[in-house]
């Protein structure tokens, strides 16, 4: 079973480089993780979300190259890969991978205007020392579904960077 793990960061910038810690960390087998999004309001209050993979352009290259191999069997690949890429990134768009957007939209419509929350679905985690990694960056937990005691090691270990001073 998989957790999710959102937290609230000061800007897009430092949740980008959280992320890209925990890839990191993954390419370690420090933790697994099923998705990683990072969610930004916007100036308009709207919600943008910076997601890892893009299944719009996933699903057109995937359809161009089924449409391709379609094509040349009936001797049209041009438009084969025309109407395969149109339909592989109409597919991608209605597509849903991970973590539901709808749910993430929901929970970050309480951010502060340039704040960014990163929402991250992970499958197992070696947790001490991934928290050693990322707790220097600081951050709010937004919301987990960590049990308590996971939870507030969490909690604990980012209220530890907030009360150091800036060096």
């Amino acid at each position: 079973m998989s957790d999710l793990v959102a937290i609230v960061y000061p800007s897009e910038a430092k949740a980008e480089e959280v992320r890209q810690r925990l890839l990191n960390l993954q390419k370690e087998y420090l933790i697994t993780i099923s998705d990683a999004v990072i969610a930004v309001k916007t100036d308009s209050g709207g919600i943008k979300l910076n997601q890892l993979v893009n299944t719009t352009s996933m699903g057109a290259v995937t359809g161009g190259f089924w449409g391709l191999l379609i094509g040349m069997i009936f001797l049209n690949p041009i438009l084969g890969v025309a109407v395969g890429a149109a339909s592989g990134a109409l597919g991608g768009a209605l597509s849903d991978f991970g973590i539901d957007d709808s749910f993430m939209k929901e929970l970050s419509a309480s951010l502060h205007t340039g704040n960014a929350a990163l929402f991250v679905l992970i499958k197992s985690m070696t947790a001490d020392k991934v928290l050693k990694e990322i707790k220097d960056a600081g951050g709010t937990v937004l919301k987990t579904s960590l049990d308590d005691t996971r939870e507030q090691a969490l909690r604990d270990a980012l209220a530890s960077a907030a009360e150091r001073p800036a060096a």
